[in-house]
């Protein structure tokens, strides 16, 4: 899928491949990469079935598909990663604002880089979404002492975690959760199964 392109979401991105030209493959492997994704039950349509009845049992329920409003409900996750492994998903309970996004950093975060062993010299990457460059949020990182790499916008095609969210959704709907509960089950039963060796691929491939 390739995202809709202004001219100044362009000029962004030929400015963030300016500015990381020559990085070397270490240097993307101390970034802890994060993001947020909306997972819907149901998400994945059937295929299209097509068949011949009778008109006057056309409202038979043996003759009708039942379908689901809106998806039969969703929910936000955020979830993260590293060369080394996934970090933590956690679900986002009600709206996610910028206070709420510095809480499920403060919770998660640190605790986790310590748990990688990833070093002093570590990254943590988000999108520009307004939460993420809030300028309360960009105070609470200063104050930290976290360096932050800052994706431009529209360019989901930059955030490895991308590749993540894909391989959770597929999993949904093979497994098919039929309330909120087993899909926010699902989704961590299958997040704390990806193998390191795929975290360790999803980067070594970002220059690629």
């Amino acid at each position: 899928m390739v995202p809709l392109l202004k001219p100044a979401h362009v000029q962004a991105r030929l400015q963030f491949a300016k500015e990381h030209p020559d990085d070397p493959e270490e240097a993307w492997e101390k970034v802890m990469w994060s993001d947020e994704t909306k997972i819907e039950l149901f998400e994945i349509k059937t295929p299209l079935a097509v068949f011949w009845r009778k008109k006057e049992g056309e409202y038979n329920s043996k003759n009708t598909i039942p379908t689901m409003k809106h998806g039969g409900g969703n929910m936000m996750l955020w979830g993260c990663f590293s060369a080394k492994s996934t970090g933590r998903l956690h679900r986002i309970e009600g709206r996610m604002d910028g206070a709420t996004y510095r809480e499920i950093l403060g919770k998660n975060l640190l605790a986790l880089v310590r748990a990688l062993k990833m070093g002093r010299r570590w990254v943590f990457q988000h999108d520009n979404d307004p939460k993420h460059t809030a300028r309360a949020t960009k105070e609470w990182l200063h104050k930290k002492h976290f360096k932050v790499l800052e994706s431009p916008s529209q360019s989901l095609d930059l955030n490895p975690v991308e590749n993540l969210w894909r391989e959770l959704k597929l999993c949904v709907a093979q497994r098919q959760p039929q309330n909120l509960k087993d899909l926010e089950k699902t989704c961590m039963e299958k997040w704390a199964k990806i193998l390191a060796a795929v975290c360790a691929n999803l980067v070594k491939n970002y220059r690629k």
